[in-house]
């Protein structure tokens, strides 16, 4: 693929799991990438050259963003898939955090992609084009068991990328917010976690019972489908990367239903 029709991508949480994987799929196809991370990503421009932009980046720094975008599109010309990736896991129960966990868990998982997208539209604009890609998680959809502070980031990232998507499709840019499933990635056992109450020990046995029996998805095959929806002339606002989607509808039926049976109370309030 020439540069010339190569895409350009800025790829955030580009040194492990599934945002090396999308740094990778897009390098071995003969796109550039902008890939950034807090760790070193030399090893990427040793294979890939002048293909790959790396550029050292905490998401949480507001000012390192703005600057990391700059480079990269003066670097490249232009950005054309930009990929909110950066993020991590918090686990513990509501009442076991501290107010600094939440408000960093939200620091990269929320405002770090807010970051981003400011930084990246007024290039999108001037361009007449684009797609922004969230990478959010079936927790961003439904609530799980010791992962509030986790899923509460995930879906105020699903809220803005709803209304973000309307405010830019009159410019030609594209949204799309991702929800994985289970991978095995370095975030089932990484992370963050509150300090343990035992009250909630046996609950975090069971969460551990249920992990060790999941047969997680591979995160290699996320490389190739990320490829697939940039290339879609029409990409969807919402899709699920591997499992996840029967857990969903499951709970969205549950949720309508309740809606449903409690329709007379909620007309009361009328």
């Amino acid at each position: 693929m020439s540069p010339e029709s190569s895409k350009v991508w800025f790829v955030t949480g580009s040194s492990r799991g599934l945002g090396r994987h999308f740094v990778e799929a897009a390098l071995s196809r003969g796109d550039r990438v902008a890939a950034t991370a807090r760790k070193s990503l030399t090893e990427l421009v040793d294979t890939y050259g002048d293909a790959v932009l790396p550029l050292e980046l905490d998401v949480t720094d507001k000012a390192a963003v703005f600057g990391a975008v700059e480079q990269a599109k003066e670097h490249f010309g232009r950005l054309d898939v930009i990929v909110n990736n950066a993020g991590y896991g918090l686990s513990g129960a509501v009442e076991e955090f501290t107010e600094q966990q939440l408000r960093d868990q939200f620091e990269t998982n929320f405002f770090g992609p807010v970051w981003v997208t400011q930084a990246v539209l007024p290039y999108l604009r001037e361009q007449g084009s684009g797609h922004i890609i969230q990478i959010s998680s079936v927790a961003g959809l439904t609530g799980f068991l010791l992962g509030s502070g986790y899923c509460a980031s995930k879906w105020a990232l699903e809220g803005l990328s709803e209304a973000l998507a309307q405010e830019v499709a009159g410019f030609g840019v594209k949204v799309t917010v991702v929800e994985p499933g289970g991978y095995a990635t370095e975030g089932l056992t990484g992370g963050v976690a509150a300090t343990p109450n035992p009250l909630y020990d046996g609950q975090r046995q069971a969460l551990m019972d249920y992990v060790a029996s999941v047969d997680f998805d591979d995160p290699a095959a996320a490389g190739p489908a990320i490829l697939e929806l940039a290339d879609s002339p029409n990409p969807p606002l919402h899709v699920f990367f591997g499992q996840g989607y029967e857990l969903v509808k499951q709970a969205y039926e549950d949720r309508l239903k309740t809606w449903a049976d409690w329709q007379e109370l909620s007309l009361k309030a009328i």
